[in-house]
């Protein structure tokens, strides 16, 4: 992740929950007390949301020390120990939610990815995802499919031409609408076409498409549209891929398959914080 831009966001969140104050915490915890907090798995899965724990503290309190038990992509069980924070007790408490909900999510998004490219079992084709994501949370959830061993589809709609349906209809035709980003965009954008149809593929191929996807497909039928695809095109399916259909696209010969369920429709792994020592008790 691009440590300024989350530095950036983790500022807003602490924002968003502290605002003017914590007044539960503020009044109870006036003092310079220390303690100690540890992460603990409510579940296995795989944990994704290191720098998150380590930059999040620390833009509370750079005095804050923060040990991060595993790394970002780690299978771990329940009961594990993920991380140990110590430091002033009153910026543990302001600093745990947010930190908790973006690496419970993180990591209940990487482990979905991950049981999707175990279920896929593929050496050739790759799990990828969509821009069907939280808004805010974007750059957060794209990293944990990467941790799950997924790829990364676009990031948005500045970093790859994706001509679909609606661009279709509104340009009138797949040519027209290929031919006006030919025209203006430069040679390293890469151009991928949106197509149902036999016809809709081989007028994407004219037109000189880097990329074909296969949209709401069957895998029976992305068998016969991709022979009309010449090698050196990549190929893509996505609409209508659960879980449960997953392994039949694995057939196919496409190189990737885009899964909107990874970001759309995940269970957040169960994380909890826990206080390990009180300095004030001791």
């Amino acid at each position: 992740m691009n440590t300024l831009k989350l530095r950036s966001q983790l500022e807003n969140f602490f924002i968003e929950d502290i605002g003017e104050q914590d007044i539960t915490t503020d009044l109870i915890f006036a003092d310079e007390t220390n303690g100690e907090i540890v992460f603990l798995a409510k579940d296995e899965g795989i944990f994704c949301g290191e720098e998150v724990i380590k930059s999040g503290f620390k833009l509370l309190n750079n005095d804050i020390n923060v040990e991060v038990l595993v790394k970002d992509g780690d299978r771990i069980e329940y009961g594990q120990q993920l991380a140990l924070v110590s430091g002033k007790i009153a910026d543990l408490l302001k600093g745990e939610r947010v930190v908790l909900n973006l690496i419970q999510r993180m990591s209940g998004i990487a482990t979905l990815t991950n049981k999707a490219v175990i279920t896929l079992n593929s050496d050739f084709t790759k799990i990828c995802d969509t821009r069907k994501t939280t808004p805010g949370l974007r750059m957060f959830e794209k990293y944990a499919v990467r941790c799950g061993g997924g790829f990364n589809h676009r990031f948005g709609l500045y970093d790859g031409v994706m001509i679909k349906d609606n661009h279709i209809s509104f340009a009138g035709s797949i040519e027209r609408a290929v031919a006006a980003v030919r025209k203006q965009a430069g040679h390293m954008v890469k151009v991928e076409v949106e197509v149902e149809t036999e016809e809709q593929v081989v007028e994407a191929v004219n037109a000189g498409a880097d990329v074909i996807m296969f949209d709401n497909r069957t895998p029976d039928e992305i068998k016969e549209l991709i022979k009309l695809v010449p090698a050196g095109i990549i190929t893509e399916a996505s609409g209508g891929i659960q879980l449960s259909n997953l392994a039949d696209y694995g057939d196919t010969g496409v190189h990737y398959i885009s899964l909107g369920f990874l970001t759309h429709s995940y269970k957040a792994l169960d994380i909890s914080v826990k206080v390990k020592w009180n300095k004030g008790e001791e």
